[in-house]
């Protein structure tokens, strides 16, 4: 399988507009790898688009991506779905006001997600309904497992009642990768699919020392209950005896550089940037 990481950041994006920080001066001067667009992947194996950040479309120009058919959400964060407008712009016909039908993208969703998804609204309503009457999409739901092509998909709820997100597993040919970017705590590593993987693409977590502003996070800070510390990531991949271990949603405020990440890495794992191609 091969998976392009479009963007490496996280819910802020890397400059930071108007941020005059280390990081983000650095960023602004040397562009990418230093510079990180927002939280997205692309699986080639089935030209699968994981999540559209504000700036997607400006991310899929920049790639070698041809043609889009399937689209999916890890889960509803605004740096998750925000430009999930892009649907349009790749399919509109604007002489008709209705999408090409060669170009219509099938939205691949959990069940459960797809029930949540109406909650995106415009002055048109609920957008996915606006797309999917002009023909920009077509929704595809599955409980827990999906077969497209040679690729079998895996939805694993991470379930905090009103806040859903999935990791996704990928398989192919015996090769596997476990796909969880963000919101991934409590991880269901009791999940025999989750188990060895051969990628495993996660957010680091919560490093504790060396952030912006000396910040230190607090024992009830919220992210504590999104997300595990760094070591205990590590030790989550671990467990799970991931053999390879790829580290994305690298937030501004941690206060790390392309260089500071590089630096960090080891033979087990490493930390993306926006453009990344790995082949499992």
């Amino acid at each position: 399988m091969r998976l392009t990481v479009l963007g490496s950041g996280g819910c802020m994006v890397i400059p930071k507009p108007l941020c005059q920080c280390r990081i983000c001066r650095e960023a602004r001067k040397k562009g990418a790898p230093y510079a990180r667009a927002g939280p997205s992947a692309f699986l080639h194996d089935i030209n699968l688009l994981i999540d559209t950040p504000a700036e997607i479309s400006c991310m899929l120009n920049r790639s070698r991506i041809r043609h889009i058919d399937y689209l999916t959400f890890t889960h509803l964060d605004p740096d998750h779905v925000e430009g999930f407008r892009m649907v349009e712009q790749i399919t509109l016909d604007f002489r008709t006001w209705h999408a090409y039908p060669e170009k219509q993208i099938c939205l691949l969703l959990p069940e459960e997600l797809s029930q949540r998804l109406p909650s995106i609204h415009s002055q048109y309503g609920p957008l996915v309904d606006a797309y999917e009457n002009r023909g920009f999409i077509r929704r595809k739901t599955f409980e827990s497992r999906v077969q497209i092509g040679p690729v079998s998909i895996d939805a694993l709820p991470v379930d905090r009642g009103e806040q859903i997100a999935f990791v996704y597993v990928f398989q192919r040919a015996g090769r596997r990768i476990v796909y969880a970017p963000c919101d991934l705590k409590p991880f269901p590593e009791h999940r025999s699919e989750v188990k060895r993987p051969d990628l495993l693409v996660v957010q680091p977590g919560i490093f504790e020392s060396g952030l912006r502003h000396r910040f230190e996070y607090p024992v009830d800070h919220i992210s504590r209950s999104t997300l595990y510390t760094f070591e205990e990531t590590l030790e989550l991949a671990a467990r799970i005896e991931a053999k390879k271990v790829l580290f994305v949603h690298l937030e501004e405020y941690w206060n790390r550089s392309y260089d500071d990440y590089r630096a960090m890495e080891s033979d087990v794992f490493s930390f993306a940037y926006d453009g990344m191609q790995v082949e499992v």
